[in-house]
């Protein structure tokens, strides 16, 4: 197996997730809070999306999606146009909602488009680069991208599981 195959095959697992996370989910339960202070599927997908879309785009020099798509004026949140929601306030979280999932579908495909274009193109050598000397040790591509897909598995696991719980306050 070549590292390309190797990479857009995890990369290409966050796709599946969050395709079955958004998948015949209604707007009010994808801004539906878990007690109504927790994260959101809306806020769980755009956040996953945010990180993966800008941190590919740092490490292979592209423009977001975000920024080329002009998604910050599309979704309208009210947020700093440049978030990506790390940090966030309860009330930062509260800010993004959205009234089409569709919308949230299209950029994350088009986060997820652009990192797999990179990745397919990446052989071992390449993971070696030193994208970030602010850690000790500095941190290679190959240990960025790892990064990546834990975060956006995890985030994407999480939206799953609210959705669960949003399908049970609809039964229950």
């Amino acid at each position: 197996m070549e590292t390309s195959d190797l990479l857009e095959d995890a990369f290409g697992r966050i796709g599946t997730i969050v395709s079955g996370v958004l998948n015949g989910l209604e707007p009010d339960k994808a801004n539906w809070r878990p007690g109504g202070t927790g994260n959101s599927i809306a806020w769980l997908v755009w956040h996953l999306s945010r990180g993966l879309d800008e941190q590919i785009a740092d490490v292979a020099g592209l423009e977001s999606a975000w920024n080329s798509g002009r998604y910050a004026g599309r979704f309208g949140f009210a947020l700093d146009p440049g978030d990506t929601g790390y940090g966030h306030s309860a009330a930062q979280v509260d800010a993004v909602r959205v009234e089409s999932v569709d919308l949230l579908r299209e950029y994350h495909e088009a986060a997820l488009a652009q990192s797999l274009g990179y990745v397919r193109g990446l052989d071992a050598q390449a993971l070696d680069r030193v994208v970030d000397q602010r850690w000790d040790p500095p941190v290679t591509l190959g240990v960025r991208l790892v990064s990546i897909v834990d975060d956006c598995v995890q985030h994407g696991g999480q939206a799953a599981y609210v959705k669960g719980l949003a399908g049970e306050q609809r039964n229950g």
